[in-house]
């Protein structure tokens, strides 16, 4: 959509600075609120065509949901995709930041981030937890057990290596527990720790595999589960992240935006290639490589 006044929207937790900007006339003026996106739309709709965006970042796609909602078009941009000067960087603050944004709008320089629907947002949060927690939880476990010289190392009867947090695990590591009163109350917090985050995943991923079977999620989670190495939560995952499918014009379009396309560094004559270059959706991407090692 064209528009023409640009409206560059610095957003905090708690405060937003805004500054339109019309390239045709010069005219700058700048405006601080607080978080209501009813005023900020109201100050925005005063001028001729508006366009407003703001970064990507912690505070989501909320107040970019709350301004269409409210009739203003609003888009939210690709902070990774933009380059500030080196002489601002030591004179940053909330105006100048507001200003920048509506001068990359004005000259059409802002890489638009998809902003996803509240369920895929919703579907992507269930999805996330727990699995973080489980990891941590192990670490802790196993890092304690190593700075006291102790490393998991039986084998079964063809010699293959066991794996760990098995039955066969769980012996070898209570049976090492400490004499010392100190240690051992650490030792048993630990393990706390990773039988309730185990506890909590199993939970979750009950959830997860629920909201999979959703009319919402079904047709997609199950056309995905179709492929050798993909089983339903995994889908789930490319399905939430991806929010939707048809966006990306071609397969290559969706392996650049997870970061699967070769890395390049050529110059006049000379044509390198190297890895991939993973510089996209992380959580996509580790699914479709454990996807890999499955069917591998």
């Amino acid at each position: 959509m064209t528009h023409v006044t640009s409206i560059g929207l610095d957003v905090h937790a708690r405060s937003v600075s805004a500054c339109a900007f019309d390239p045709f006339t010069g005219e700058v003026v700048q405006r601080s609120f607080g978080t209501d996106a009813g005023e900020i739309a109201a100050w925005i709709k005063g001028f001729e065509e508006p366009k407003a965006v703001y970064e990507s970042g912690p505070t989501g796609f909320a107040l970019c949901r709350q301004l269409r909602a409210l009739g203003v078009d609003c888009a939210v941009g690709a902070v990774s995709r933009m380059q500030k000067p080196a002489a601002e960087k030591r004179r940053k603050n909330d105006r100048r930041d507001a200003a920048f944004l509506a001068r990359l709008l004005a000259t059409r320089n802002v890489v638009e981030v998809w902003v996803p629907p509240a369920e895929a947002e919703a579907a992507r949060d269930v999805r996330a937890l727990g699995a973080q927690g489980v990891k941590r939880a192990r670490q802790r476990l196993s890092k304690f057990l190593l700075r006291r010289g102790h490393v998991f190392d039986e084998t079964d009867a063809l010699g293959r290596r066991r794996g760990a947090w098995t039955r066969a695990f769980w012996r070898w590591a209570e049976g090492l527990r400490p004499d010392e009163p100190a240690a051992a109350s650490a030792f048993d917090h630990y393990a706390t720790c990773v039988r309730c985050a185990e506890s909590d995943k199993r939970a979750l991923e009950k959830l997860v595999l629920a909201e999979a079977r959703s009319e919402r999620w079904a047709g997609v989670v199950g056309a995905l589960s179709c492929i050798k190495g993909v089983d339903a939560v995994t889908a789930f995952c490319l399905a939430t992240e991806a929010g939707c499918f048809s966006r990306f014009a071609t397969a290559g379009a969706y392996a650049s935006w997870l970061g699967l396309t070769p890395s390049e560094h050529s110059s006049g004559e000379k044509e390198a290639t190297g890895g991939i270059t993973k510089t996209g959706n992380s959580a996509s991407r580790r699914a479709l490589v454990e996807a890999a090692w499955h069917y591998a």
